[in-house]
Order: structure tokens, then sequence, then C-alpha cells
């Protein structure tokens, strides 16, 4: 199956795609409501944990695909599938909104390694395309070294990303050893 063939089955079988979209919004905005100010105790935050990942990893697909679609493949985004391209952005953006205002999303367990994994890819993606367009920079007057500065940078975000990839964060409270006392 290719993602074109997995594309045009979405469009002809879009009613649950459209709900589960739809449905995610709201239960961030009800189990907010539900949590009240413990929404950074357990086990709102593993829920809320949760609700992240099934809208991010969706909608960050579909930026990358839209992404793809503008610069590498020329389309046309007036002329996309609204459900596949915009959709799942849109519940992403509105999911973490209705999530920040409750809770702070540092104290999501896994957020860290979710918005590293964006910038990995983000920097990726810019590096992967720049590449591709190299004799823009020739024609246009920069130097060499403006384009390795350039790659530079975002090597650099890159191992930022990854940092907050492999990052563990390590308890706040301490263990007090008590003296042993022969």
């Amino acid at each position: 199956m290719t993602l074109q063939a997995l594309f045009e089955s979405v469009t002809n079988n879009s009613f649950l795609l459209i709900y589960f979209f739809i449905v995610m919004p709201i239960l961030a905005a009800l189990f907010g409501f539900l949590s009240g100010k413990d929404g950074y105790q357990d086990p709102w935050k593993y829920i809320f944990s949760v609700l992240i990942y099934l809208v991010c990893i969706p909608g960050i697909f579909s930026v990358l695909l839209c992404i793809y679609s503008m610069f590498f493949e020329r389309q046309n985004l007036l002329e996309v599938n609204i459900i596949v391209y915009f959709l799942p952005i849109l519940s992403m953006v509105s999911t973490l909104a209705i999530i920040k205002q409750r809770v702070d999303l540092t104290s999501i367990p896994g957020f860290d390694k979710i918005s590293g994994l964006i910038l990995v890819i983000a920097a990726a993606f810019i590096l992967i395309m720049l590449l591709q367009k190299t004799r823009i920079w020739i024609f246009v007057g920069a130097s060499i070294w403006h384009l390795v500065g350039f790659i530079a940078i975002l090597i650099f975000v890159i191992k930022i990303g990854f940092d907050r990839l492999g990052k563990k964060k390590v308890a706040a409270v301490s263990e007090q050893k008590e003296p042993v006392n022969h």
C-alpha cells in the first residue's frame, strides 16, 4: 500500500478520522476541567501525555506532508485533502493550547521528548531541503561559508533535539541517607 492509496482510503472513509481529531481537543478540555488544579499530578499528567502523543504524531506528520508537498512536489495546497493535510494540525495545536491552559507542559511526562523530536525533524528537513537547493546559494552570491555556517547551526539544533530526546528528568527530591553509627 502506498501513501497515496492510504490517503484515498482515508478520503473514502473519513468519518472516524474526523471524529478522532475533533474528539481530542474536547477530551483535553474535559480532562482539564475534571483535573482542576491537580493536572500536574498522577494520573492526570499521564492522561495528558497520552493525549499529546495521540495528536502530535499525526500532527507532525501532517506538517511534514504540507512542507514536502509545497517545497518538493510543488503542489498547490488549495487542492489537497483538508482532512489529511490540515485537520491533524488544527487538532494538535488546539489540544496543546487547551492542555497548556491547565497544566505546565514541562510537567507532562515525555513532552520534552516530543519537543526534541520536533526539533530534530525540523532541522533535518531544513538541512535536506538546503542540500537539495544548494545551487540557489551559488547563484544568489552567498559564499559557501555562509552555507557551511548555516549547516553547522542546523547540526547544533539537531544535537539539542537529540539531547532532549535522550534526557531523563532527575528526581527533585533526593533521599537523605542516615549516618551509620558503629
